[in-house]
């Protein structure tokens, strides 16, 4: 007897997704949280990832308020004696404002909220187990379903740094505990630069500690294009974070009560570490060998329609590999969903999917990047770029570092493109919007977009384009230079 129509292994917010998704189909729905995450217990893996960018983005846009204040920016003067800081910056203030909004936002897709709306929770610790017939055991009970969905939480990828774990160190995930102690440390040292590392690593230079950001690549962020990662890693160095490249960490010690490290030749002291070199796949518990699914160390091998090798048994997210972007996950969990409870007919496309990155200033980017594009289509690639400096509204607002950037076909077939710059993760979506429902670059050209907004970019960058492309053709502007030409000459 089938218990379930879906049964997921979550511990994540794609799970929690999932689940509410199926049961909107009325689909009978069992959620499988490990005990680990639980409502009365730390966070892990994606939903700890979520919960670190929720207060880094708070803490970021707390510290960059009152630095702009206190700049004097817009004429603004402050009649006080203090010309270092005439507002303070109420650590203990922002931290409880964002713990309010992360326990606002942490009820909306509690645990209790999906057992309202009819998801069966069990929270536990699980096996697939074979006989008599595929199901998922956990507490007793074999849960027995037509398919099943992995959405299980990721653990950090620990680099092998001798003495690394005698010392202690802090991850994305457990960061935030460094944040709500009483006293801020002096001095972080953050090994490896992905997404939440680079954040985290801004967000407490901007609250005064000394950052050290240490990289094995020639630069952070080492998945984004040169030019987009090298701007933000600009910004992050004129704010004060020290950034060593092409260097490898290659031990940690204590001596006499002090943390360090050796990077490269250089021996550094810090109070702390931040780990933040990715994540790596977590599912060993699961007996997933016996069930036939295969994996690799960046995860589930998966096809389009995000079926492992076993085609009863879906996966999102994490265990998928690629970026921990929980809107990502998401995208996928509704693709698993309907394939899980339907017909095995829908594909994942991630074309037309958009991340950002909260940094200082923000990076987002959708499509393919322009070396992608060239390696793919040759010179059958048109690349333009405008510049927020160009833009209205980034002079009205003093915001003027950055750059937008459209990849596309001669044809206008948009591939890709990537936003550096103020409000560039809301920006990305028109774009991502054309790329996605397959319209070309005139689309976006041809939009009246608002005056003054930010938007603006968008049209500008598009229409920049289109004019590369005319002057790219020597045919056709050869051919309007002469019927131009030919009208003069006849109308006098």
């Amino acid at each position: 007897m089938i218990d379930y129509d879906l049964v997921i292994i979550g511990g994540t917010t794609a799970g929690r997704y999932a689940a509410l998704t199926a049961t909107g189909f009325q689909a009978r729905v069992a959620l499988v949280e490990p005990f680990s995450n639980s409502q009365d217990l730390p966070n892990l893996g994606q939903e700890a990832i979520a919960l670190s960018s929720q207060y880094n983005q708070i803490l970021n846009e707390s510290s960059r308020f009152a630095e702009q204040i206190s700049s004097q920016k817009f004429g603004v003067h402050w009649a006080t004696t203090n010309s270092e800081m005439p507002i303070e910056l109420r650590f203990d203030g922002v931290m409880k404002w964002a713990e309010g909004v992360v326990a606002n936002l942490s009820e909306i897709n509690s645990l209790g909220v999906l057992a309202t709306r009819g998801v069966d929770v069990i929270c536990g610790d699980g096996e697939f187990v074979l006989k008599p017939d595929l199901a998922f055991a956990v507490n007793g009970r074999k849960l027995r379903s037509l398919s099943y969905l992995l959405a299980c939480p990721s653990l950090p990828a620990i680099p092998n740094i001798e003495g690394l774990s005698s010392v202690g160190y802090f991850t994305s995930e457990t960061v935030w505990q460094l944040a709500k102690q009483q006293q801020l440390p002096k001095s972080l040292v953050v090994i490896g630069a992905d997404p939440s590392g680079v954040e985290v690593a801004q967000t407490f230079a901007r609250l005064g500690v000394a950052v050290t950001v240490v990289v094995k690549g020639s630069h952070i962020l080492a998945k984004e294009e040169r030019e987009a990662a090298s701007l933000v890693q600009a910004a992050m160095e004129a704010q004060g974070v020290r950034i060593l490249t092409a260097t490898e960490v290659t031990q940690a010690r204590v001596i006499d009560g002090k943390k360090w490290i050796q990077a490269g030749d250089l021996a550094i002291e810090t109070e702390e570490i931040l780990i933040a070199a990715g994540h790596q796949p977590n599912f060993k518990s699961l007996n997933l060998e016996g069930t036939g699914v295969k994996f690799n160390h960046q995860g589930l091998i998966v096809n389009d329609k995000l079926q492992t090798t076993n085609s009863q048994i879906y996966a999102c997210g994490d265990v998928a590999g690629g970026y921990p972007f929980p809107h990502i996950a998401n995208s996928e969990a509704l693709v698993a969903v309907k394939n899980a409870l339907f017909l095995p007919m829908f594909k994942i496309d991630y074309r037309g999917i958009p991340w950002a990155i909260f940094s200082e200033p923000q990076l987002a980017r959708v499509g393919l990047n322009e070396a992608q594009a060239r390696r793919r289509f040759s010179d059958d690639v048109i690349v333009s770029r405008e510049y927020f400096k160009n833009i209205e509204k980034a002079q009205i607002c003093g915001d003027l570092t950055g750059f937008c950037k459209i990849v596309a076909r001669r044809n206008g077939e948009i591939l890709g493109a990537s936003i550096v710059g103020p409000q560039a993760g809301e920006l990305i979506h028109v774009i991502a919007l054309a790329l996605r429902q397959g319209m070309k670059v005139d689309a976006i050209a041809e939009l009246p977009f608002i005056c003054s907004t930010f938007s603006d970019i968008n049209g500008k960058t598009a229409a920049i384009w289109e004019l590369q492309r005319f002057h790219s053709n020597t045919f056709m502007r050869n051919l309007w230079e002469n019927l131009f030409h030919w009208r003069r000459y006849w109308k006098r």
